[in-house]
């Protein structure tokens, strides 16, 4: 079976982007710490890779990347407040240009053929989520490794993603629901780190009008 490394959060989207392809691929699970505040998504990430039989999974800390993002986001500065629908500030620079590297290392040193992270036709508000973006980091992971590739010593990757597929959020809940059943609700959404999902910020609203969207009844616990 071909190999595929996914940027594994522990959320809706990677977590339905792994029930969307473990039948084709043996994959395995790479999982960032990188200064956010929502430490709960790595323990549903922790939980979801043993759930969905993960070949393996990493958790890897770059802690040192809050000190260089400082205040310029609200997703790793505990001075700036987290809004209740899209402003710029949500944005973590170039964040997935950051996994996708060390993802993609990975992937050129299992012989993996695929690189998957969970952006869909939702975030297309985010710059580093956008099929363009995913096709040029492709490219040019290719062409570092091109000497080996040649010598078929490494495979070609693909940077694959939802988002490439035209699918959006509710599409991948309708796909991950099938697979995974009522433990979909233990995914992680929420940009803030308390006990339940708050329910105001604008994951936790995007997860909600997602559900609706699905037909699903959703049974997230949320604060409000």
């Amino acid at each position: 079976m071909k190999k595929a490394v996914i940027v594994f959060s522990g959320g809706v989207d990677s977590v339905c982007a792994v029930s969307y392809l473990k039948s084709k691929y043996e994959l395995y699970g790479i999982t960032f710490s990188y200064g956010q505040k929502a430490n709960s998504e790595i323990a549903a990430a922790k939980s979801f890779a043993k759930k969905l039989g993960l070949k393996q999974h990493k958790i890897i800390d770059i802690g040192f990347m809050k000190d260089l993002y400082g205040n310029s986001n609200v997703l790793t500065s505990s001075k700036r407040k987290i809004p209740s629908k899209f402003e710029y500030s949500i944005v973590v620079p170039i964040r997935n240009a950051v996994f996708l590297s060390i993802a993609s290392a990975w992937a050129f040193t299992l012989n993996a053929s695929l690189v998957v992270y969970g952006a869909h036709t939702g975030d297309k508000h985010y710059p580093d989520c956008r099929p363009e973006f995913a096709k040029k980091l492709e490219s040019a992971f290719n062409q570092g490794e091109i000497d080996g590739i040649k010598s078929k010593l490494r495979k070609n990757i693909e940077i694959w993603s939802p988002y490439r597929m035209g699918l959006s959020k509710s599409d991948l809940l309708k796909s991950g629901m099938k697979v995974l059943g009522s433990s979909i609700f233990k995914t992680w959404s929420c940009y803030s780190n308390k006990k339940y999902h708050c329910g105001v910020c604008e994951s936790c609203n995007n997860r909600k009008i997602a559900f609706e969207k699905a037909g699903i009844t959703d049974k997230t616990k949320y604060l409000k």
